[in-house]
């Protein structure tokens, strides 16, 4: 009988030692495991961060840059999208020519039609020379254009207190109201802008800070977009701009598409901070002078000077020269931290 228990003891023994190494081999098993799927995942984090580029940033991170607002635009489930391009004497022709070709060149799979119905608006029907003399005989005037969804600004006159009315009373309905070049004045004069960040035509930035000290101008912004709102830089960033908002309504295919359509090779619409060469403004010496407004060359034996705080001070033209001479110290403030602007010894 003893011997029974002592082999029955034994065989309890072994059975637990099996069992021991049985459980042992279970956990190492699941361990293993375990730390083989956190592996994995580590790999699969580390291979979207190369892919990606980096770590994705909230699109709010970094407004001190470039305010880009990313909300997609809803096309109208019926009709075309309504664009109205406000325009006067003195519009720069490519500031809403540009804009005015990207949205007729748009195409939706499976549609033959444009998605967009385009149409220019003055203040009256009386036709409009542009700034290189081409004549536009408006489509509409403030009183009778169908309510946009889309407002292109170009560069053009000063606005009257009609047309400023105007675009304050369709904005609270637009997708989008859109300034190009120095269209941005006509915009912030507005007051919608105040508040908020802008850019505009690199030449302009001076002026622009000292007239609009409310907004947050943008150096070296292709476009900035706040809400509803958006300002392109000068000229042909408005083409970038409008590609943008067609990528807004109908996504970067559609948008990259257009741009292929019309053999436009840029990409300033897919980067708003691609304008960076004039972030900053080249220094004005006594050897080479430049515009203290416009920041232009000029040819200091018959430009306009103006003589400031021991400063000799160039313009293009004797409007430049009035916009500094009205307030050389608030100019002064507004554009050196920026651009450097320095008077010549005289």
């Amino acid at each position: 009988m003893m011997i029974v228990v002592i082999a029955a003891t034994n065989l309890s023994s072994e059975n637990r030692i099996m069992n021991a190494r049985t459980m042992n081999r279970i956990e190492l098993v699941y361990r293993l495991t375990r730390f083989g799927f956190l592996l994995a995942l580590g790999v699969l984090a580390l291979s979207a961060l190369f892919v990606t580029g980096g770590p994705v940033k909230d699109d709010h991170s970094n407004r001190n840059e470039v305010t880009t607002d990313t909300t997609s635009l809803r096309p109208p489930d019926k009709g075309k999208i309504p664009v109205a391009f406000l325009i006067s004497d003195g519009a720069v022709v490519i500031d809403f020519c540009g804009p005015w070709e990207v949205f007729q060149d748009v195409m939706i799979p499976g549609s033959e039609e444009i998605p967009f119905r385009l149409y220019t608006v003055a203040e009256t029907k009386k036709p409009i020379r542009t700034s290189g003399g081409m004549q536009i005989v408006p489509d509409c005037t403030i009183q009778n254009a169908p309510p946009p969804k889309v407002i292109v600004i170009p560069a053009q006159s000063a606005p009257s207190p009609a047309v400023l009315e105007w675009i304050r009373k369709s904005s609270k309905t637009t997708d989008v109201t859109m300034s190009v070049c120095t269209g941005a004045f006509v915009l912030a004069k507005t007051g919608l802008l105040n508040g908020k960040s802008a850019t505009t035509y690199h030449g302009a930035f001076g002026r622009f800070a000292m007239q609009f000290p409310d907004v947050q101008l943008k150096r070296g912004a292709r476009f900035v977009e706040n809400g509803n709102l958006a300002t392109a830089g000068g000229l042909s960033s408005g083409i970038d701009l409008a590609l943008r908002v067609v990528e807004r309504y109908y996504g970067r295919e559609v948008a990259q598409k257009t741009a292929y359509n019309m053999e436009y090779q840029g990409e300033g619409w897919m980067n708003p901070d691609s304008n960076q060469t004039y972030a900053t403004s080249l220094m004005s010496t006594a050897e080479h002078p430049l515009c203290t407004v416009c920041g232009m060359d000029v040819d200091p034996k018959i430009a306009p000077k103006s003589v400031f705080k021991g400063a000799t001070y160039y313009f293009c033209s004797e409007d430049d020269k009035k916009t500094f001479d009205a307030a050389p110290d608030k100019f002064i403030t507004a554009v050196a931290p920026q651009s450097a602007v320095s008077g010549s010894s005289n």
